[in-house]
């Protein structure tokens, strides 16, 4: 990345948020299967998947619950447990994001995930693999806040621990739900759609949701990141 001297003073205000799921791992295809494997195993006989495909992104609680109520059956708490935990032992085996690495490496200023997964999850994925590096303990997962995506809190926190300001925080989704809470926190952000669950109805949709890009490769990272940086140097002072 071709940086100005104006940009490289700038760089340590900077932060660049991503989404876990989807994002840095390609697990939300892992994840949206064994939902429906377990539901449907639940519920005989209701087709569950187009109820809970547009529902990726919110925290898997709230995707059971809004399923639920959609096909008018019930979930225990019991089962809301062991489906959670189905689906995040399903998800930890998902590769990373075809070029994520490289392109995390690429951009030179400081790195946060945050996550509407658990904490746990989340280390243990960045953990197991080698994504570790780029984040250490700059994580903030659902159960760190009050309110999970859509809600701007997981961003918020992040702003607020690295003590920088939303508008200097760039955002990486793959999500509306995801989207909706950077957007919320005053953040700029770009719409990811390379992932095994997604499809070219998204592109419409994260834009409505108010991305600012949208795109398909990780390795174009760090260019929109420079554009970014370049916009941001004439808005921000």
């Amino acid at each position: 990345m071709n940086l100005t001297p104006s940009h490289e003073a700038n760089l340590e205000d900077r932060l660049l948020i991503c989404d876990c799921d989807g994002v840095l791992i390609d697990s939300e295809a892992v994840a949206a299967r064994m939902l429906v494997t377990e539901l449907e195993a639940l519920w005989p006989g209701v087709d569950v998947e187009p109820v809970v495909m547009p529902l990726l992104g919110l925290r898997i609680e709230a995707v059971l619950a809004s399923a639920a109520d959609t096909v008018n059956r019930t979930l225990t708490h019991e089962q809301v447990i062991v489906i959670r935990r189905s689906v995040e032992v399903a998800a930890m085996q998902a590769p990373t994001v075809t070029g994520i690495a490289e392109a995390l490496a690429a951009v030179p200023f400081t790195k946060a995930c945050a996550s509407n997964s658990f904490s746990t999850y989340v280390d243990a994925v960045l953990q197991r693999t080698g994504l570790l590096r780029f984040f250490g303990e700059r994580r903030f997962c659902a159960d760190m806040v009050e309110n999970p995506k859509p809600a701007p809190d997981v961003y918020l926190a992040a702003a607020r621990a690295m003590r920088i300001d939303p508008l200097r925080c760039l955002v990486v989704e793959d999500s509306v739900t995801g989207v909706t809470a950077a957007k919320a926190a005053g953040m700029p952000v770009l719409g990811f759609i390379g992932g095994g669950h997604a499809t070219e109805g998204q592109i419409g949709a994260l834009q409505r949701a108010g991305a600012q890009a949208v795109f398909d490769d990780m390795t174009r990272l760090p260019a929109l990141v420079e554009q970014w940086l370049q916009n941001a140097a004439f808005e921000i002072r």
